[in-house]
C-alpha cells in the first residue's frame, strides 16, 4: 500500500499554477492514462479489431473492474458492476427495489439527494403509473418519515451542495426494520472514504466513476445489489448484454446469472481502459488513510476561510464526522467569486443559489495547496476581485 500521498501526487498530471479543488466534480487525468488508452486504441482496437471482445477481455470488463470498486466499497466480490450512467443505474435500482415490496407506495428521499436522481425517480413513477408517491423532506427529517408506509429509501449519502453526510447503518437499518428496501447513491463517497455496504446492509448501492474515482468525463456508473436480493430483482431495463445468453439471439428475455443481468448496453470500452488505469492507483491507497487526511485538509481549510473571509458562512457541516470531502461555503455573489477564484488558480464549482464548492482529494492536494487556496480566495474577497461583468456571466456548466 502507498503510504505517502506525494508519490500518488506525482500520478496525476496538474496543470501549472493551479489548485484544483474540484475532483468531486471531476478527478484530474492520472499520467498513466493516455498510454493505457493508446494501448486499448492502437492494439487492442487496431490490430483486434472485433476479435478484442474476446482477446483482449472487453466483454468481461464490466464486471472483473467493478470488483476493484466494490472493495472500496465494501460490497462482496460479484456483486457490482460497470456500465451505462449513473442515471439509468439509479432508474434500474428503484425499479427493481420496488419490485421486492410490491404492495408499498411511498418512496422517501430529501431535498439534498442530487436532483437527477429525484427526476428518475418521477419518470419512474409516471411510467409505471401505479399510485407511488415520492416523498421529498429535509434531510434531518429523513429518520422521522421511515414508517411501515416506506416501499424505498432513496438517499444519496454524501449531499452534493454541503456535504452532509448521512450515517448509511443507522438509516438504513431503520429502513429495514420498517420493512423497506434502501437505496445508497455513493457518487460523492466512493474513493473519498471508506464505505462498507454490505456492513451497513445497503440494499442497492449506485455511483460514477468520473469524481474521485478519475475515471474521466463520461465513464461509467456502477451499481451494487445485495447477494440476498440478486437472484430475485427483476430487471427494468432488459438489455441485451443483460440477457441469460446474449449470442443466442433469443426472441425473449431472459435475466442473466446474478449481477450480469443489471448489465444494459454495449461496455464503453475506451472510458473503461481509462477507468483501468485510475483503478491502478485506487489498487495501492488505504480509504481509512485518506480519509484522515481529507478530514485535516477540511478543517485546515474551513479554520483558514473563516478565518480571513468574514463574508463567506459554511454551509458544510462543522463536525467532520458529519460531512464528506467537501466544503461548501455561502455568498450571495458566489457564481462571480468562484469565476474569479478560478481566475486566480483556485479551481472549484459554484451550486444554485449560493453555494461555493471545494473538494479535498488527499491523492493530489495537500496542507501546502491548502494553505495557498486560503490566501488566494482571501485576496479575491477582499480585493472584491469578483465584482466585474466579466465573472457573473453564467456558463453552461457552472
Amino acid at each position: 500500500m502507498i503510504r505517502d500521498f506525494a508519490q500518488t501526487k506525482a500520478m496525476f498530471q496538474m496543470p501549472q499554477d493551479m489548485i484544483y479543488l474540484d475532483g468531486n466534480s471531476l478527478g484530474p487525468l492520472p499520467r498513466a492514462t493516455a498510454a493505457r488508452l493508446n494501448d486499448c486504441v492502437t492494439r487492442e482496437w487496431g490490430e483486434m479489431v472485433i476479435t478484442g471482445w474476446n482477446r483482449a477481455g472487453w466483454m468481461a470488463q464490466p464486471t472483473g473492474y467493478a470488483d476493484r470498486i466494490g472493495r472500496l466499497i465494501g460490497a462482496e466480490p460479484g456483486h457490482c458492476v460497470l456500465g451505462d450512467t449513473l442515471s439509468v443505474k439509479v432508474y434500474q435500482a428503484l425499479a427493481a427495489a420496488l419490485d421486492l415490496v410490491p404492495e408499498r407506495r411511498v418512496i422517501l428521499t430529501d431535498s439534498g439527494n442530487f436532483p437527477s436522481d429525484i427526476y428518475m425517480a418521477e419518470g419512474l413513477i409516471k411510467s409505471l403509473d401505479r399510485g407511488y408517491e415520492l416523498k421529498i423532506v429535509d434531510p434531518e427529517d429523513v429518520a422521522d418519515h421511515i414508517d411501515e408506509s416506506l416501499a424505498v429509501l432513496m438517499l444519496t449519502q454524501v449531499d452534493y451542495r454541503t456535504g452532509r453526510l448521512h450515517d448509511m447503518p443507522v438509516l438504513t437499518k431503520a429502513a429495514h426494520a420498517a420493512g423497506a428496501i434502501a437505496i445508497w447513491d455513493l457518487a460523492h463517497s466512493a474513493g473519498a472514504m471508506a464505505v462498507d455496504v454490505a456492513a451497513g446492509g445497503a440494499d442497492f448501492a449506485v455511483g460514477c466513476t468520473y469524481k474521485y474515482l478519475n475515471g474521466g468525463p463520461g465513464a461509467p456508473a456502477f451499481i451494487y445489489v445485495a447477494p440476498r436480493h440478486i437472484d430475485k430483482c427483476q430487471p427494468a431495463l432488459s438489455g441485451w448484454l443483460g440477457h441469460a445468453a446474449p449470442f443466442a439471439f433469443e426472441p425473449g428475455y431472459r435475466p442473466g446469472t446474478g449481477i450480469e443481468r443489471m448489465r444494459v448496453g454495449t461496455p464503453p470500452v475506451l472510458q473503461l481502459a481509462a477507468l483501468d488505469a485510475s483503478l491502478d492507483i485506487w489498487d495501492q491507497v488505504d480509504l481509512d488513510q485518506i480519509r484522515a487526511v481529507s478530514v485535516a485538509l477540511t478543517q485546515q481549510f474551513i479554520q483558514g476561510v473563516e478565518a480571513t473571509c468574514p463574508m463567506l458562512t459554511l454551509a458544510s457541516p462543522r463536525d467532520p464526522a458529519q460531512r464528506g470531502s467537501q466544503v461548501s461555503f455561502r455568498f450571495e455573489h458566489g457564481y462571480a467569486a468562484m469565476q474569479a477564484c478560478i481566475a486566480q488558480g483556485v479551481v472549484g464549482d459554484f451550486r444554485a443559489p449560493d453555494i461555493m464548492r471545494f473538494g479535498f482529494t488527499p491523492l493530489f492536494i495537500d496542507a501546502d495547496d491548502v494553505a495557498k487556496a486560503v490566501a488566494i480566495i482571501a485576496k479575491v474577497m477582499k480585493d472584491q476581485l469578483w465584482d466585474t461583468p466579466a465573472f457573473r456571466q453564467k456558463a453552461a456548466v457552472t
